[in-house]
């Protein structure tokens, strides 16, 4: 059988598609943008009709990039932005209005309601996730109540609740296939980690119906098989993961006690803390890393709304770069005398803040601040964010973290700068790995190893290779004095600081 494995990532701004070979090095691949939609402030949604064509269209580009055909795969593995919502027909597949993205904010005020009813409780015991407008839960009952007959038609079983992953089977499999994976439903705040099924209490109070909740399958499964008509042949669908599993998965980071973090359009940590199901009390979520043959692999995770997202701003909302890549030259040139301060609280603070009503807002201005101090900001306030989550990591959990050497992907780390200011930050070691297509390459083992072309795990681990090292040099002085405007800087902008 052949050992090329189709990766299919989708993201919250592009989608990619990633044809890896034999060897898992990176044969082919095709990316496609789509549209973000901003109907109120606050509010972020996707067409998933939109991005239904941009798989389509991108798996294309990547066969032929590879200069295979879909004949030549022998298995594909999905990838996709968490928490989404899109709610189709089960008849006809076609969603009932655009999909609510994981950005979206418009449920604030219902998740305020269920804390004041003393339910958070009840929802972070079952679900390791707190009451934020970030998980699907509460989008997916606004969705129910607000677009008209909804409800009624999910109580008759007539519509299908997912998150992208499930919405992509269902389409690539002609809608035989109504699935999901454990990591992807453990962010639903739907989903009993623990029990490993729906909880009928949490879909109670969240009025969902059952009958419109996918099975829940291991992350190395059968999800189906791809409808030839679409790609000219049937390809297995072996592999699924939300993608910052995904991630952790892609970066071996299989041993409890190892950390990863992406550096995306947000930002995410995840510290693998093995079969412990730790409860934070530092307002990170437990969440699960992987579920493979049964086995449930638990981590604590730090989510960070805004990263690469801070970036996009200053060139699309601010017009002050043209490229993303602009941002390390600048940054190196920044005056160093001034400490700007970014906080970009654009759609609220994550972890381990979790205010929905904050709003960005930037400290330290002087006459002389210009775009080199602004881009220094934003790569900045990534660091700093990271350096929040991975004190309230090392709160929660003593295992080890205290020598945590942390491994790091997306699309930022490419920027030598960042990421010698977040070792700096840290004050610990970041490790870049050769491959950064970490989140794609995550699910494509998934699929590969299930198929039985690629390695095991311990196998797959062994592949995994270090492109750079960044120590920490920063004086502790200058450090502690800079985390110390940081934190000054989010207090004033938290929504009641």
């Amino acid at each position: 059988m052949s050992g090329y494995v189709l990766a299919i990532d989708q993201g919250t701004t592009s989608t990619r598609a990633i044809v890896f070979d034999g060897d898992m090095h990176v044969a082919g691949k095709g990316q496609k943008e789509f549209t973000q939609i901003y109907p109120r402030s606050g509010w972020v949604e996707h067409d998933p009709e939109e991005i239904w064509d941009s798989v389509v269209s991108t798996v294309h580009m990547a066969l032929r990039d590879a200069g295979i055909e879909a004949r030549d795969l022998a298995a594909l593995g999905i990838t996709n932005q968490r928490e989404t919502v899109v709610v189709w027909e089960r008849e006809t597949g076609r969603p009932i209005q655009n999909a609510i993205v994981w950005q979206d904010r418009r449920t604030a005020s219902y998740c305020d309601n269920l804390k004041r009813q003393d339910l958070e409780r009840l929802f972070t015991k079952k679900t390791g996730l707190i009451l934020d407008p970030y998980f699907s839960g509460t989008k997916l009952s606004w969705m129910l109540a607000n677009v008209k007959g909804a409800r009624a038609r999910a109580a008759r079983g007539d519509l299908c609740f997912g998150t992208i992953d499930t919405f992509l089977i269902w389409r690539l499999t002609g809608g035989k296939s109504f699935v999901t994976d454990a990591t992807n439903a453990s962010r639903t705040l739907m989903y009993n980690i623990a029990e490993n099924t729906w909880d009928e209490d949490l879909l109670e109070i969240l009025r969902v119906p059952a009958a419109m909740l996918p099975e829940v399958k291991d992350c190395a499964a059968d999800f189906g098989t791809v409808d030839p008509d679409i790609f000219g042949a049937a390809i297995p669908i072996l592999g699924v993961a939300g993608d910052q599993q995904a991630a952790t998965i892609g970066q071996a980071c299989f041993a409890p006690g190892m950390m990863k973090s992406t550096y995306g359009t947000g930002c995410f940590a995840l510290l693998n803390t093995g079969a412990d199901m730790v409860r934070s009390k530092n307002r990170l979520l437990t969440t699960i890393a992987y579920r493979l043959n049964g086995e449930t692999t638990y981590a604590l995770e730090g989510s960070i709304f805004i990263a690469g997202a801070a970036v996009q701003w200053l060139r699309d909302g601010l017009g002050i770069i043209g490229s993303a890549a602009e941002t390390n030259a600048l940054a190196e040139r920044a005056d160093p005398t001034q400490e700007v301060y970014l906080v970009p609280a654009f759609t609220g603070l994550g972890a381990p803040h979790w205010d929905a009503k904050a709003r960005g807002a930037i400290f330290g201005l002087t006459r002389n601040s210009g775009p080199a101090e602004l881009s220094r900001a934003a790569l900045e306030a990534v660091c700093y964010q990271t350096r929040d989550l991975l004190d309230a990591m090392q709160k929660d959990w003593k295992n080890g973290t205290d020598d945590t050497v942390l491994r790091v992907d997306g699309g930022m780390v490419a920027s030598n700068w960042t990421m010698q200011r977040l070792a700096d930050l840290l004050d610990a070691p970041v490790d870049r790995p050769v491959i950064l297509e970490t989140t794609a390459l995550g699910a494509a083992w998934l699929a590969g190893s299930r198929a039985g072309v690629w390695p095991d795990r311990d196998g797959f681990s062994a592949t995994w290779k270090r492109d750079r090292r960044f120590e920490p040099e920063m004086d502790e002085k200058v450090r502690a004095a800079k985390l110390k405007g940081w934190k000054n800087a989010v207090k004033r902008t938290l929504s009641e600081g």
